[in-house]
């Protein structure tokens, strides 16, 4: 595929998963718990890449704060889980259960134990320890893992998955070989955010 038509089609899909992550964001949501921020974040791990998950994630939370009175949770409860399900999934080559755990390490242990000094020091709540938001976490990314882990393996059961990535310009894997393929040879870590 042309490679500025898929960094079209990049910045395209990033856009529709920060509008499709902010819509429904309140589903199923109290604070502390959002399950669909984190089915956004595999998904979007899956399909671009760590630094765009990242990117969605931030861009996500930051609408969420602005527009929806969202506490600081709305990045911290994010960003780390994000891109850690990008990192997890690529070490992995292709593994989507790997994606679902680093979404979950991510977010239910680093970034529930950083919403600590964060809620409790910068926002002044009383009454919490540094572990107050891991259940919470844990419990969401749970939910929303699982909902992403089933909805990958039917796009990957179908062929769609591959053929999403190979649009994308992203890393398609083939599970036969083990071996990761990219439509773009010539990339580099310098252009990583690219793919």
């Amino acid at each position: 595929m042309n490679t500025d038509r898929s960094k079209t089609f990049r910045m395209v899909m990033l856009a529709m998963m920060v509008a499709i992550g902010v819509v429904i964001s309140p589903i199923l949501r109290i604070e502390g718990m959002c399950p669909t921020a984190h089915l956004i974040n595999i998904v979007c791990s899956v399909l671009l890449g760590p630094w765009y998950s990242l990117l969605c994630a931030t861009l996500i939370g930051i609408i969420r704060m602005m527009f929806m009175g969202i506490p600081p949770l709305a990045l911290t409860g994010a960003v780390f889980g994000a891109f850690l399900s990008g990192v997890f999934y690529r070490a992995s080559h292709g593994k989507i259960i790997c994606a679902v755990i680093g979404e979950i390490f991510g977010t239910g242990i680093i970034g529930s134990l950083v919403s600590y000094p964060v809620m409790a020091f910068f926002m002044g709540r009383s009454g919490l320890n540094a572990f107050f938001y891991t259940p919470m976490f844990l419990a969401a990314t749970c939910m929303g893992g699982t909902i992403a882990y089933f909805f990958l393996k039917a796009l990957s059961h179908t062929g769609m998955l591959a053929k999403f990535q190979q649009s994308l310009g992203a890393k398609v894997y083939d599970r036969k070989s083990n071996k990761s393929q990219t439509t773009d040879p010539s990339s580099t870590a310098a252009d990583s955010l690219h793919h």
